[in-house]
C-alpha cells in the first residue's frame, strides 16, 4: 500500500505538469486574497481569513480533479493496471494507497497557505485573527480536500482518458458541494424540506466546521462520504 502511495507522489512529480498545477493553485490564490481590489483582505479592515475559505473550495474543485484525473486512467491505458493485478495486494489496499498518495498532494498544496494565518496575524494592530475559527477551517477544508479526492479517484476508475475522468471528477465535486444548498432554495422546498436537502450537500457541512466547532455529525458525514467512494472504487477494480 505504502508502495503505491510512494509510486503516486513520484508520478504526479515527475513531471512539470504536476508543479505547474500546485503554482497555478497558490498564485490564484495569493493574486485574489492580496492582489485583486474585490477580493483583497488587505482592504477588510480588520484580520479575517474568511475570503480563503471562501475562495479555497472553489479552486480545490479545479485543483484535486486535476491531480487525481491519472491515478487510474493512466494505469488503464497504459497497461500498468494488468501489472498491479498480479502483485500480492489486495483492490482495497491498491484504492487506499492511490488515495492516501493523491491526499497527501492535495494537502501539501495546503500547506504554504497557513503562511497567510501568519500575515495576517502580524499584520493586525489588535487582536488578531480568530484561531479558533481558522483552526476550524483548515480542519474543514482537510475534510472537503479528503472527500473531493475520494470523488475524483472515483470518477478516474471509471474510464482510461484523463479528460473525462477530470471533467466527470469536476462535475461531481461541484453537484455535492454546491448542488443541494441551490437545490434547497427552490420555492418548491420552502415547506421545511428544503433544510433536510441543504443537509445532504458538502457546503452545509463544511460552513459548519469553519465556524469553529467539530461536530461529530459533520465528522461522519465526511467520513461516510469519503468511505462510499472509495467502495465504488474497489467495487470497479474487482470488475475489472
Amino acid at each position: 500500500m505504502w508502495m503505491i502511495c510512494k509510486k503516486e507522489w513520484q508520478q504526479f512529480f515527475s513531471s512539470l505538469t504536476g508543479y505547474l498545477a500546485l503554482v497555478v493553485f497558490l498564485l490564484l490564490n495569493g493574486l485574489f486574497l492580496f492582489v485583486f481590489p474585490d477580493s483583497n483582505l488587505l482592504d477588510f479592515g480588520y484580520a479575517n481569513l474568511g475570503g480563503f475559505f471562501t475562495l479555497a473550495p472553489w479552486l480545490l474543485l479545479f485543483l484535486v480533479p486535476t491531480i487525481t484525473m491519472r491515478t487510474f486512467a493512466d494505469e488503464y491505458k497504459s497497461g500498468n493496471f494488468e501489472i498491479l493485478k498480479t502483485l500480492p495486494i489486495t483492490p482495497n489496499s491498491i484504492v487506499i494507497g492511490k488515495y492516501l498518495g493523491a491526499l497527501i498532494i492535495v494537502l501539501t498544496a495546503l500547506i504554504p497557505t497557513v503562511v497567510y494565518a501568519f500575515s495576517m496575524q502580524s499584520l493586525s494592530i489588535t487582536g488578531g485573527i480568530d484561531v479558533g475559527g481558522t483552526m476550524g477551517s483548515y480542519i474543514g477544508l482537510c475534510f472537503l480536500a479528503a472527500v473531493f479526492t475520494a470523488i475524483g479517484i472515483a470518477a478516474s476508475s471509471f474510464t482510461n482518458n484523463t479528460v473525462v475522468a477530470f471533467i466527470a471528477g469536476a462535475f461531481v465535486c461541484f453537484l455535492l458541494f454546491i448542488g443541494f444548498s441551490a437545490m434547497s432554495k427552490l420555492p418548491l422546498f420552502n415547506a421545511g424540506l428544503d433544510y433536510y436537502i441543504e443537509l445532504l450537500g458538502i457546503q452545509y457541512h463544511y460552513r459548519s466546521i469553519s465556524r469553529g466547532v467539530i461536530d461529530s455529525r459533520d465528522l461522519i458525514y465526511f467520513i461516510g462520504l469519503i468511505a462510499v467512494f472509495l467502495f465504488i472504487t474497489s467495487k470497479n477494480l474487482l470488475k475489472r
